[in-house]
């Protein structure tokens, strides 16, 4: 299964998220991985149904969007209906996991499961039929930038035997960058969530900050993390 690139958005420019959207998919991004924060089970607010269906247009490839927030099931019906592709729930946030996912599929959207760093992936077992992906956050959730917890490498390793032949995605997101990515892979992660790592624009000598640019930036961001992952070491 080849590894698929998610960048996250909570690494863009805010002030035109559209334009970001397009470019980093030209720039060869597999899906677009958008953070739903509410201030409540994270420290941080971020966006909300709204702004997830004024960026659908923008986004021609799959749109995964994580909900870090508690409760969660009264919000699963908006975000369905602003165009999320992958909804992914936190294990953490609500009472009735089971029933949760179902709501989900029952909305015609695949129905994710996270687990932060210090949760035991246990829930995972009792799920696995109702699951079209897994979620190993790698740092605790919040905010971007930060480095990747190297305990989690394990993590993926047993959910990803737990998995096994099923057709079940396997999402590592927080920390990831060329250094790890190999790791990450080789420990059975087939999508990579990547903010800064694929959001940063370094210098381009001969090169203007226009949108050549940026595209030329990002798409050599993310060649690097494919590259890396595909070395698994």
């Amino acid at each position: 299964m080849s590894v698929k690139i998610a960048p996250s958005i909570l690494s863009a420019d805010f002030a035109k998220l559209g334009a970001e959207i397009r470019a980093v998919e030209t720039a060869g991004a597999d899906w677009i991985h958008v953070d739903v924060m509410d201030g409540h089970f994270v420290p941080n607010l971020t966006i909300g149904p709204a702004v997830v269906g004024a960026l659908r247009p923008h986004c021609q490839t799959v749109l995964d969007v994580h909900l870090m927030i508690d409760p969660v099931d009264p919000y699963l019906e908006a975000f369905a209906k602003a165009g999320a592709d992958i909804i992914t729930i936190h294990a953490e946030a609500g009472y009735h996991l089971d029933r949760s996912l179902q709501v989900i599929r029952a909305l015609g959207k695949k129905a994710g499961i996270s687990f932060n760093p210090a949760t035991p992936e246990d829930a995972l077992a009792y799920v696995l039929d109702k699951v079209d992906l897994v979620l190993v956050m790698s740092v605790n959730p919040g905010f971007g930038g930060q480095s990747f917890i190297a305990s989690q490498l394990d993590k993926i390793a047993r959910i990803k035997k737990m998995i096994g032949r099923r057709k079940i995605d396997l999402e590592v997101d927080g920390g990831v960058t060329p250094t790890n990515a190999g790791a990450i892979a080789k420990a059975g992660a087939n999508v990579l969530v990547a903010g800064s790592a694929v959001f940063s624009r370094p210098s381009i000598a001969g090169r203007s900050s226009g949108e050549d640019h940026v595209v030329a930036a990002y798409a050599a961001n993310i060649k690097a993390l494919r590259a890396a992952a595909k070395t698994k070491k």
